[in-house]
């Protein structure tokens, strides 16, 4: 054991370089910042209305999470022999979209209870949903075990079970990824049950566009991370097209983006909104129309107290 030891292996993006990753990582940030403030303030205007909505904080924690990112990498630019500035840059790029991948589950399980309740509602299949959310985690800390471990040694076993490591979590996040789509898949083929109902704003078709959407570009980014992964290693003075830094700023940042274009500006704080305390089938609709009748009954004895305040 020692090193840090550099990489003798080509990876996606290359080795920043001031003149061409530092003007295109300024311009991430500051798309980035501009959409965690729109979502931090999308979800205290909610919270004030007692509309609490977490994808929406997610989201800005995503934004950060790749502002942190993007800074990384303007500083490995700027010292581009810094291994350990270089392994923190690689961990967080795969890391940050993580955070997407599991909002955009949590919509698709949303339609699915409303449209299939009793699918949706199903106890093995909440309790699978917890298994699922575990290997995400589990897959992060697999990450970045391997490859911490595998740049502090040269020991070629030790680095192609690290290389093992990586390919097992990878694919499991591009089937992770996948799971979305057959959810509004099922929610669609089957037939209607009797006890569906809708949640939030909107129409359930919309709901079922914006998630598909959303999904078939979060299985783009983890099946191009998983396609170039089990590709074999190839040596750094000669990359594959793959590799390149147009690849890495398309298959990575721009596609966030269009993805934050869809999950913000479709408004999913209104569309996917539940109500607070929904546990069992039918809560969406019960919950929701007790909640109406609540505001109803505090207006009519608002206005019955002055008037002047309806």
């Amino acid at each position: 054991m020692g090193g840090p030891y550099p990489s003798k292996t080509a990876g996606i993006g290359g080795i920043p370089t001031v003149t061409t990753d530092i003007p295109a990582d300024a311009v991430f940030i500051l798309v980035y910042v501009c959409f965690a403030t729109t979502n931090m303030t999308i979800f205290q205007l909610n919270r004030r209305k007692n509309h609490k909505f977490i994808p929406s904080a997610l989201l800005f924690g995503f934004c950060m999470a790749r502002i942190v990112t993007l800074c990384l990498r303007i500083a490995w630019a700027t010292s581009p022999h810094d291994v350990q500035l270089a392994i923190a840059a690689q961990i967080f790029v795969n890391a940050g979209i993580l955070i997407v991948y599991i909002i955009n589950l949590i919509l698709a399980q949303r339609i699915l209870r409303a449209s299939q309740p009793r699918i949706g509602w199903n106890p093995i299949l909440r309790a699978a949903y917890k298994f699922l959310y575990i290997g995400i985690f589990g897959a992060l800390v697999m990450v970045i075990t391997s490859v911490v471990l595998s740049v502090y040694t040269l020991n070629p076993h030790t680095r192609s079970t690290c290389r093992d490591i990586q390919l097992a979590a990878i694919t499991y996040l591009l089937v992770f990824t996948c799971l979305p789509v057959v959810h509004t898949a099922l929610a669609v083929l089957l037939p209607r049950s009797q006890d569906a109902e809708n949640f939030g704003e909107g129409g359930m078709k919309s709901k079922l566009i914006i998630v598909t959407s959303s999904g078939c570009l979060c299985m783009l980014i983890a099946g191009f991370k998983a396609g170039i992964t089990w590709e074999p290693p190839r040596p750094v003075t000669n990359p594959p097209w793959y590799d390149s830094k147009a690849c890495f700023y398309v298959f990575n940042f721009t596609l966030e983006i269009i993805l934050l274009c869809i999950l913000t500006f479709t408004r999913i704080d209104k569309r996917f909104f539940i109500p607070n305390g929904s546990t069992k089938a039918g809560d969406y609709s019960r919950l929701s129309e007790e909640s109406e009748q609540k505001t109803e009954h505090a207006m009519w004895y608002t206005s019955s107290q002055d008037p002047e305040k309806v």
